[in-house]
């Protein structure tokens, strides 16, 4: 990619192109300015499209290199960046469980939320919505989800799933990573001894390929939550240390981790090449919250950044998010506009020609147009209401791309606004009497949410 035109860019586009190197592209207005060598998209949603949702566990944006970190290689992540469209301004839950039910369902945890590790049955998801639009529809990795025992995903509107952690909280999960214990249309997988969790999982998700392409009649959803990178951050099959007993459960053992996952994502990419689906097939990838606090990355800027997990700052839940459609997504471009947990939902629905039922209220925006390339009219605001369990503390805040406010509240930072472009650990909240616009804007926002 050619560097851009560096009169042309202001202060803090040039501060951050001298920091990360030409190897980042930079983000201009939005989404609609030209990149350089962009490739010229066909129209999204004059098909239906086969979808892909891949869902990083405890992943912040900082592990990605085409993000801009110097910690890890992700070559195959940085392709799929590079040849479709990287978002800057995505932002998930800051914990795992209330992640995935916010993105299944296009609702904010206000609304839908119950407790860690359960999920509303009662609720509308990704997979309802798109089934009665003629999409087989598949969840493959983490369930983590207990309320409905092994019938579970059946119940949340898939037509098959190969998941770990699916009993309830006082039955042995048993692990996700060396000699695993999955569970696959209601059978447990037997002769897993030695096995690695991560690639029976994407076996799943390749003999699920091939069985769609000998079906050749009707599109396919597959959401894949993924196991990796999450603790304990065990060697890889990649390690030199696997199979030893005594190189088990260190921080050190992260970097092979995010490196593993993405090599898997890549054979996932290979097998849609090798059919000759990758054409019609739209591409996402994200991570469900910030990385474990145990870990500290990297910057190509010299930056350190060390994981939220967890927390309400941006180390908690800004992710990653890039989609990629050969030859329809216009390759190489970079998005700034604000994406939130619950503008999954309403994307996938769109892209997939499908009708979200009146009564799923949902809470999301569409980043469809984006993905097409064409001009939106991009949220200005997101909101977050996050509590682990109930009776644990309640935070609730509105933002945009720059500034944080947090509703009242007896918590941490309740009250308070933030500069989280300046301040990303929130350490340091505006005056009183500064900013008063932007209050006045995001204090609306926390009002409607009530």
């Amino acid at each position: 990619m050619g560097r851009p035109n560096i009169d042309n860019l202001n202060r803090r586009q040039f501060l951050r192109f001298a920091a990360t190197g030409a190897a980042v592209a930079i983000p201009l207005a939005g989404c609609n300015s030209r990149p350089v060598a962009a490739s010229k998209p066909r129209a999204l949603g004059m098909a239906k499209p086969n979808i892909i949702l891949i869902m990083a566990d405890d992943l912040g944006y900082e592990c990605l290199g085409c993000y801009g970190s110097a910690s890890y290689k992700t070559p195959v992540l940085d392709k799929l960046a590079r040849t479709g469209m990287r978002f800057d301004h995505c932002y998930s839950q800051p914990l795992c469980t209330p992640s995935r039910t916010k993105i299944m369902t296009g609702k904010s945890n206000a609304r839908n939320y119950t407790k860690f590790g359960h999920f509303d049955f009662t609720q509308t998801t990704f997979a309802h919505i798109l089934k009665p639009a003629g999409y087989d529809t598949c969840i493959v990795g983490k369930w983590q989800l207990m309320g409905r025992g092994l019938d579970g995903p059946y119940d949340a509107g898939f037509d098959e799933y190969c998941l770990w952690h699916m009993e309830d909280v006082h039955t042995p999960k048993g692990s996700r990573f060396g000699d695993p214990k999955i569970i696959q249309n209601r059978k447990l997988l037997e002769g897993l001894k030695g096995k690695y969790g991560p690639d029976i999982f994407t076996d799943y998700i390749c003999d699920f390929l091939q069985r769609r392409k000998s079906k050749n009649s009707k599109p396919f959803f597959l959401y894949f939550p993924m196991a990796l990178t999450h603790a304990p951050f065990e060697p890889t099959p990649d390690s030199k240390e696997w199979n030893k007993t005594k190189a088990k459960n260190s921080p050190k053992f992260f970097t092979d981790m995010v490196a593993y996952m993405d090599k898997i994502i890549g054979r996932i990419v290979s097998q849609l090449d090798e059919l000759g689906l990758r054409d019609n097939t739209l591409l996402l990838f994200t991570g469900d919250n910030g990385t474990p606090r145990p870990i500290t990355s990297k910057m190509t800027d010299g930056r350190s950044i060390r994981g939220g997990k967890g927390l309400t700052t941006d180390a908690g839940t800004h992710v990653a998010l890039i989609a990629n459609f050969k030859g329809t997504i216009p390759a190489g471009r970079v998005c700034s506009d604000l994406v939130d947990f619950s503008d999954l939902v309403p994307t996938l629905a769109e892209a997939a020609r499908a009708s979200i039922p009146a009564g799923a209220n949902i809470d999301g925006q569409s980043f469809l147009p984006q993905l097409r390339g064409q001009k939106a009219s991009p949220r200005d605001s997101i909101f977050c209401w996050y509590r682990r369990n109930p009776g644990s503390t309640l935070f609730r805040f509105a933002r945009d791309k720059r500034f944080k406010l947090y509703d009242k509240g007896n918590y941490p930072r309740a009250g308070k606004l933030y500069d989280v472009h300046a301040d990303p650990l929130e350490k340091s909240p505006i005056e009183p009497l500064r900013h008063t616009d932007v209050r006045k804007r995001l204090r609306a926002v926390l009002n409607s949410m009530k």
